[in-house]
């Protein structure tokens, strides 16, 4: 990723620029009354976002009493804040998990992606969720000849050993993909999906309220301990009590949690949205409605917005910036140079949300000295915490076969020293970009 110096120019943004998700325009964050707090639960979940909701239904469903405690106001955190794609490629790619495991665990691992990613469309038609949702498919682009050939060589072998579609689609046609002469062709994966994060997050918000799962806002958790059979937790608002407790905060584990925050390494994730240039130019950049990204580590991300006439445009993960309008003025820098028809256009959000990956960049299910986990999502959280938080529960529920994942095996590690400070992500991110550069 080229370093970018951005210069605040005040015509950069519109009149009434918000620092606030694009996203919560159609979907405000609730303003609710914290539930009281019960004395006795079977089951607590820290964490109100797609994976603490997720499992909250499985449970409450199955006839267990469940509250959810949250810090703030439910689902303000990246749940409703990130780019709403919905994929199934871990950081690892399919081959060189071959290399390193064998076909077999490579394709156990991949097709619990693939789960993951039916989880979210299961979900969208079961509950009647209206987000937004679109199997538009995904263009992946290459930023070099060679990243291009090894896309190619990536996506034969996920058709060979997994079934899956995609086709190769050269520079000297991509542009009936994408209005940008800044890369060198890529693939199309035609049955990936889009949808609107805050749209789907209240959805499931509304249906884990209508199934009896009480909501506790504003009650931050201070300390999980065992008592007798269960857990004894505290919170800003008091103590409950809970048979089963499960962590379910990926980028914003508390100190309570203090195995867990060991094991995520939290980030920023960056985000701007234009102000809307109309449906015809909208039309001539992204010409099929995908979700776009590129094939580099550390990836810039774009798409059409669900109204279909503004930009939404991410990047820069893991970095830090002053504030907002100078994050902002940054990625507009990048969204030109690689689209410079936008050169003109205002911006009218900016925003971020806290994500988080993990030591060894797969994400994590299990329990720890009985407490229950699902987190370290890796840049596919709607997916992984839809599917995640439901396995979690079914683990909670003692339904062993079906809680089974692929990923049950893996070993949660920590680093030595770690605490839950990510100290040393910026310098990460630039290994990374340095690793990007190489590969091109």
């Amino acid at each position: 990723m080229c370093p970018v110096t951005a210069v605040i120019d005040p015509a950069l943004f519109t009149g009434d620029f918000k620092t606030t998700p694009y996203w919560w325009e159609a979907a405000p964050r609730p303003e609710m009354e914290p539930a009281p707090l019960p004395h006795m639960a079977d089951v607590a979940i820290v964490g109100s976002g797609i994976t603490g909701l997720s499992a909250a239904l499985t449970l409450a469903r199955a006839g267990r009493s469940v509250v959810i405690l949250e810090k703030g106001e439910p689902g303000i955190g990246a749940s409703s804040r990130n780019a709403g794609f919905v994929g199934r490629v871990l950081k690892h790619g399919f081959g060189e998990l071959m290399e390193r495991h064998g076909v077999e665990r490579a394709a156990a691992l991949y097709r619990e992606m693939r789960a993951a990613a039916d989880s979210v469309r299961e979900t969208v038609e079961r509950e009647g969720i209206d987000c937004h949702f679109r199997m538009g498919g995904r263009f992946m682009a290459a930023l070099s000849p060679r990243q291009y050939e090894h896309m190619g060589r990536e996506y034969d072998l996920r058709a060979k050993h997994l079934g899956d579609p995609s086709e190769m689609v050269p520079k000297a046609r991509q542009h009936a993909e994408i209005g940008s002469g800044h890369y060198h062709g890529g693939v199309v994966i035609p049955d990936l999906a889009g949808l609107h994060p805050g749209l789907y997050h209240q959805g499931l918000l509304d249906r884990a309220i209508e199934a009896g799962v009480s909501i506790a806002g504003h009650s931050e958790v201070t300390a999980i301990e065992k008592a007798g059979k269960g857990f004894a937790i505290g919170t800003a608002r008091g103590m409950l009590g809970a048979r089963d407790v499960l962590v379910a905060t990926n980028g914003y584990t508390p100190a309570a949690a203090a195995w867990q925050r060991r094991r995520v390494i939290p980030f920023d994730a960056w985000m701007i949205a234009t102000e809307p240039l109309g449906p015809e130019r909208i039309a001539r950049l992204f010409p099929n409605d995908r979700v776009y990204l590129d094939y580099n580590t550390n990836i810039f991300f774009f798409r059409r917005a669900p109204d279909g006439e503004r930009v939404l445009f991410g990047g820069r993960t893991g970095s830090r910036f002053p504030d907002i309008r100078t994050m902002a003025a940054t990625l507009h820098a990048d969204m030109v140079r690689i689209f410079p028809d936008l050169k003109g256009a205002r911006l009218s959000h900016g925003w971020t949300g806290r994500c988080a990956g993990t030591f060894d960049m797969y994400p994590h299910v299990g329990v720890h000295d009985g407490i229950h986990y699902a987190m370290g999502y890796c840049f596919v959280g709607i997916p992984l915490g839809t599917h995640l938080g439901r396995k979690a529960a079914l683990r909670i529920l003692n339904r062993t076969e079906e809680a089974r994942t692929a990923f049950d095996e893996l070993p949660f590690r920590s680093a030595p020293f770690y605490t839950g400070n990510p100290w040393f992500v910026p310098a990460a991110m630039k290994y990374y970009d340095w690793t990007d550069r190489r590969s091109l």
